[in-house]
C-alpha cells in the first residue's frame, strides 16, 4: 500500500481545495442507461465550459447484433445545449455489461479517449480469450492517452487525478476532478455493497485494498458509480453518494470490516453470480477502444463466442 500514498496524498490535497472553494468544482450530470443499468457522466468546468465524458454507453441489442445510439446522443444533445467543449472521453475500465460509445462521441464531439495503462494486461487476456490474432494490438494503442497511478490532468481550471484501483479488474481506474471522484465498478450504493472480482485478473483481495484506498480519502468527498441495481427495499435508483455514508454503512465494506472477511464473502457470492449478459461483446469490443472489430471479406464486422472456453 505504501505504493499508493503519493496518489492519495495529492488526490486528498485537490479535494479539500475543492471543498474550500467552489469554483473548483465541477458541474456533473449523470445519465442512466436501465438496459445495462450503467451511469454515464458529463463532467464541466462552469468556467471554460471544458467537459469529459465518463462510461458511455452504446446500445446494443444481443439478439439481433444490432447497434444504435440513442444513449450517446442523449449526452451529445446535453453537450450541444450547454455548448461544452469534451476534452476527454474517460473510461474507468473495460467494461463486461456495456460496449462503449467513446468512438462514436469522439467523431461527434472531439476530445482524447482514455484509459488506465494496465489496459494492456486486459488486451492480453481477452486477445487470447477471443483468438484475436496478430493484428490486435496488445499495447494500449486504440486509445489517446494511458493514465498511470497519480497522473494529474485538467478539464478547464478544474483538476483532476487518476487512481488506479484494481481488483474488479486489472485495469480499473477512478478519477478524482474537483470534490467528486468517479469510481467505476469498485463500489456501488451503500445498501448494494461491492463489484465482483471473478473476472480473468480480478482480485478479491486487491478490490478490498482499492476500496480501502479510495475511502481514505475526505468525508466530505462525493462519489459517483457507475452501476446501480436498486437494492432490495428500495424503489428509486441512485449513483451518488459520499465516503462518509460508505464507511459508515456499505454493507459489504464499512469500517470493521477485515480484509479476510470481505474476501471470503466475496468469493462466496461471486461463486454464484452469473456472468452478464452482454460481458462477450462488451470486453471484445471495449479492449479495441470501443471500435467494432475489423469488417470481413464481406464488409460485415463480427462477434466472437467463445464455446466452453470461460
Amino acid at each position: 500500500m505504501a505504493s499508493f500514498e503519493p496518489g492519495i496524498k495529492a488526490a486528498t490535497g485537490q479535494i479539500v481545495r475543492a471543498l474550500e472553494d467552489k469554483s473548483l468544482r465541477p458541474s456533473i450530470a449523470g445519465f442512466f442507461d436501465e438496459a445495462t443499468n450503467t451511469i454515464s457522466y458529463v463532467v464541466h468546468d462552469p468556467k471554460t465550459a471544458e467537459a469529459a465524458i465518463i462510461d458511455s454507453v452504446l446500445d446494443y441489442e444481443a439478439a439481433s447484433g444490432r447497434t444504435s445510439n440513442g444513449s450517446a446522443d442523449r449526452i451529445a444533445e446535453y453537450v450541444t445545449s450547454k455548448d461544452l467543449k469534451v476534452m476527454w472521453l474517460i473510461e474507468t475500465h473495460a467494461h463486461a455489461d456495456h460496449i462503449s460509445a467513446a468512438p462514436y462521441l469522439q467523431e461527434k464531439l472531439g476530445g482524447k479517449l482514455a484509459i488506465g495503462r494496465e489496459i494492456i494486461r486486459v488486451q492480453e487476456v481477452f486477445g487470447k480469450l477471443f483468438n484475436a490474432g496478430t493484428d490486435f494490438e496488445r499495447d494500449g494503442s486504440q486509445f489517446d492517452k494511458l493514465f498511470d497511478d497519480g497522473e494529474t490532468f485538467n478539464i478547464g481550471q478544474l483538476e483532476g487525478i487518476a487512481l488506479h484501483v484494481p481488483g474488479h479488474t486489472p485495469a480499473d481506474m477512478a478519477f478524482i476532478i474537483g470534490d467528486a471522484a468517479f469510481v467505476g465498478d469498485t463500489i456501488f450504493m451503500p445498501d448494494f455493497g461491492t463489484a465482483r472480482a471473478d473476472f480473468p485478473g480480478g482480485d478479491a483481495h486487491q478490490l478490498f485494498q482499492s476500496i480501502r484506498r479510495l475511502l481514505s480519502l475526505p468525508n466530505e468527498t462525493r462519489l459517483f458509480l457507475c452501476h446501480d441495481y436498486k437494492a432490495p427495499g428500495r424503489d428509486d435508483y441512485a449513483w451518488e453518494t459520499t465516503v462518509k455514508q460508505q464507511r459508515e454503512g456499505n454493507v459489504h465494506v464499512k469500517d470493521g470490516t477485515t480484509e479476510d472477511e470481505f474476501v471470503a464473502m466475496r468469493t462466496a457470492r461471486d461463486k454464484d453470480l452469473p456472468m452478464p449478459n452482454l460481458i462477450m461483446p462488451s470486453v471484445q469490443v471495449n479492449i479495441r477502444g470501443g471500435r467494432l472489430p475489423a469488417p470481413e471479406d464481406n464488409g460485415v464486422s463480427y462477434i466472437k463466442i467463445p464455446v466452453n472456453a470461460v
